[in-house]
């Protein structure tokens, strides 16, 4: 039988009940050795999870800790926060999360919003199941250094930001958003952007935010924000192209 293939957004869990076929068990992961591993390293990496209710209510945190004994993991959570009490109401939702270029899907049962004496959290049973999903991405290149974009804060109009690209593709491209900058979150899009790679390769763009996710190297305090070029120009497109081929013919000959 054929396997039919859904359109997966990056930024939204993918609809599980568009699976045919085989596809079901291609994406399914559930040794718990394995199911372990992939959370423990969304633990370990601090990664940024989304979390959305039936409802539309979404939230997005990291998993705190799970304990495989008790088959319990638990999520930072602000209590305050208006979205956290809508998830909990709920009573289930599904949360998704990026490690390189898989996109992790799990549902989670039996949520609550439990209080410590310094920290709150959500706690969730831990998933027997997950999902795994491998994005399709353009070939992509490590830009060169002063390679960036310059922007308005979607959230802040009156702010001006500089962003170091991290990678590019015809595609899209990765930025770093420091730490002390205000957050910017999936799911907007940014008009009037220019993207200036050299002095050779400069073109306004639009940037699709598609997702989010923790430190881009270890110990890094940065944040790593997945972007869409969208309705890209010709023009722009044409300058993409030589310039990720440039990088590309740069890369060979250092490797000779």
């Amino acid at each position: 039988m054929a396997i039919s293939r859904p359109d997966f957004q990056p930024t939204q869990p993918a609809p599980m009940s568009a699976l045919t076929g085989n596809a079901i068990d291609e994406f399914r992961v559930d040794h718990p050795a394995e199911v372990l591993s992939l959370l423990r390293r969304l633990v370990d990496g601090n990664v940024l999870i989304q979390l959305s209710a039936p409802g539309g209510a979404s939230y997005t945190t990291v998993l705190w800790a799970l304990d495989a004994q008790q088959r319990r993991i638990s999520f930072d959570a602000d209590p305050n926060h208006p979205q956290v009490r809508p998830l909990v109401d709920a009573g289930e939702m599904t949360a998704v999360a990026y490690l390189d270029a898989i996109k992790l899907q799990f549902d989670l049962q039996g949520l609550m919003l439990v209080h410590g004496n310094n920290a709150s959290a959500l706690q969730a049973t831990l998933p027997s199941v997950l999902y795994r999903f491998q994005r399709r991405e353009y070939f992509r290149v490590k830009t060169r250094d002063g390679a960036q974009v310059r922007l308005r804060h979607p959230a802040l109009p009156d702010m001006q930001l500089a962003l170091r690209v991290l990678d590019v593709s015809i595609g899209g491209c990765a930025l770093a958003l420091p730490a002390d900058v205000p957050p910017i979150a999936a799911g907007i899009r940014i008009a009037g952007v220019r993207l200036e790679l050299d002095a050779d390769t400069q073109v306004e763009v639009q940037l699709g935010v598609q997702h989010v996710s923790g430190g881009f190297h270890p110990g890094a305090r940065n944040v790593r924000l997945g972007c869409s070029f969208v309705a890209l120009g010709g023009a722009a497109e044409r300058a993409l192209q030589r310039y990720i081929d440039l990088i590309q013919r740069r890369s060979r000959l250092l490797s000779l």
